[in-house]
């Protein structure tokens, strides 16, 4: 008596059949949770793509050894951003919830690094932002208070972020005050050291401010530890930042 193969015998499959059933069920559960859970990040992304790195057990287990994802135009927060390339490891997720139909969550932070490029066609139309306005405010306010003026001198007043120019490695700023309609120039260099300490070189601050010190001294900002940044690049009207940056589910 011969014995049939495993994909011939009543009632049962292959294991083959068994890894591609498997694998469809990746395709078809947990990219579509992936690629929305993205897109709910962001008001607007013009074009996805995602690649799924693992084995069946891994990935059934919630656990994604890799993933890569790249986007272009994307809008997050107001923020314009050209072109956004990014890798995470070690993923872990609630795929016994996303296959009941639940949104994606990551159970544990995770480490996304990558290349962001922005033009300075997208600075501007992100003008508009509350976050970059709100940061830009912040800016402002601190340079006040490096060249010796009170910083308060801002709180009753508006300020109208007009343009942004990146030339070589410099960045301008105009902007006014829209109560006096007094105008505002700021112009600094910008460098990264120690990976999340961002430098300004030679900022320069112009405006009816009531300056103690017209010129400024070099000035550095903390990024926090959840920026690592390996490289900032200022040039031909572009930034292009190569970094890491944690990543939470909230």
């Amino acid at each position: 008596m011969f014995d049939l193969p495993a994909n011939q015998i009543p009632g049962t499959e292959s294991a083959e059949n068994l890894q591609k059933k498997r694998s469809r069920i990746i395709s078809k559960v947990l990219s579509p949770a992936v690629k929305l859970w993205l897109r709910s990040q962001a008001e607007q992304v013009a074009d996805l793509e995602l690649q799924i790195e693992g084995g069946d057990r891994q990935i059934l287990s919630g656990y994604i050894p890799k993933v890569t994802l790249f986007t272009t135009r994307a809008l997050y927060q107001g923020l314009h951003l050209q072109q956004i390339q990014l890798i995470a490891e070690n993923i872990r997720v609630n795929l016994g919830q996303i296959i009941k139909g639940k949104p994606l969550r990551l159970l544990e932070p995770i480490r996304a690094k990558g290349e962001l490029l922005l033009s300075e066609d997208d600075l501007n139309a992100s003008l508009n932002s509350e976050l970059l306005i709100s940061g830009l405010n912040e800016f402002c306010q601190m340079l006040l208070k490096a060249a010796g003026t009170n910083s308060s001198i801002l709180q009753n007043q508006q300020i109208h972020w007009q343009k942004i120019t990146v030339d070589g490695n410099q960045i301008h700023l105009k902007a006014c005050l829209l109560d006096t309609n007094s105008p505002i120039s700021i112009s600094t260099g910008v460098r990264i050291s120690d990976r999340n300490q961002l430098h300004l070189d030679n900022p320069q601050l112009q405006g009816d401010f009531r300056l103690n010190s017209p010129k400024l001294a070099n000035l550095t900002i903390d990024l926090g530890p959840d920026v690592d940044i390996h490289e900032l690049t200022l040039s031909h009207g572009q930034l292009i930042c190569r970094g890491s940056i944690s990543v939470t589910s909230d």
